[in-house]
């Protein structure tokens, strides 16, 4: 089952690295969930891409690549890093043009060889930084 896991999970952000967004669902259970914060749950795989693809359209030459994993039982963790260059307004920060970088972990739980849960932490007030200069 880790083994699997781990698969599902690396296979899921390679699509997101692809810009395959459309291929998404089929990673995500049905009862999916994702939190961009501790308390701010996003349900389903167009709660997902809602949340997350406005992101990734405030940066032109993105990529997340997968640094590692680590998986026990049902859980998968993932470290990412983003870089990519802030072309586009962003939560009221207008596009600087500057590279942004930053480190992501994905706590990802799995249910029949789906993604269930998604938790993602990142330092939000270091994009900001970097984004503003």
């Amino acid at each position: 089952m880790i083994d699997a896991n781990k698969a599902t999970v690396r296979s899921y952000y390679e699509a997101i690295n692809e810009r395959r967004f459309d291929d998404l669902a089929q990673f995500h259970h049905a009862d999916f969930v994702f939190y961009n914060q501790v308390d701010t749950p996003h349900s389903g795989v167009t709660g997902f891409r809602a949340s997350e693809e406005k992101n990734f359209a405030a940066y032109d030459d993105w990529k997340m690549p997968l640094v590692d994993m680590i998986a026990e039982g049902d859980q998968t963790a993932a470290y990412l890093i983003f870089e990519g260059t802030h072309a586009r307004e962003l939560d009221g920060i207008p596009a600087s043009g500057r590279k942004v970088r930053f480190s992501l972990f994905m706590k990802l739980t799995l249910k029949d060889g789906l993604i269930i849960e998604k938790r993602a932490h990142f330092d939000q007030a270091d994009i900001r930084r970097q984004m503003a200069g």
